[in-house]
């Protein structure tokens, strides 16, 4: 039990991390958030916990593939939160999310990658 209140607790303050930094400076808190923190931290958690080596690369792969499609919306949420708002930003950035996940899984798939 502590194990898992340590994950939570490290996991947190990153994420901590970046909404601070974001109060303070934009680009800082942008840098931060860019960073593959989640990522690393979850693949060292697996590796502490004894998962097996290909999982620990399936995560990593499947994490590469995954960031992808999210990209164009992250162009596209400041233009609608300038415009309808967060909430409806929000939305419309987790709409277009998987509209660009959706289409970019049925374009790799043609190179034998199965997204899901």
């Amino acid at each position: 039990m502590t194990w898992i209140f340590t994950k939570y607790l490290i996991t947190a303050l990153v994420v901590i991390l970046v909404s601070e930094a974001a109060k303070y400076s934009d680009r800082l808190g942008g840098l931060i958030a860019a960073l593959p923190l989640v990522m690393v931290l979850t693949l060292i958690w697996l590796y502490v916990e004894q998962q097996p080596e290909q999982k620990i690369a399936n995560h990593a792969w499947y994490t590469f593939w995954y960031v992808i499609p999210t990209l164009p919306a992250l162009l596209v949420f400041p233009v609608l939160l300038s415009r309808v708002g967060f909430w409806l930003g929000m939305a419309g950035y987790l709409l277009l999310t998987s509209f660009c996940f959706v289409l970019f899984a049925l374009l790799v798939r043609r190179f034998g990658i199965q997204l899901w």
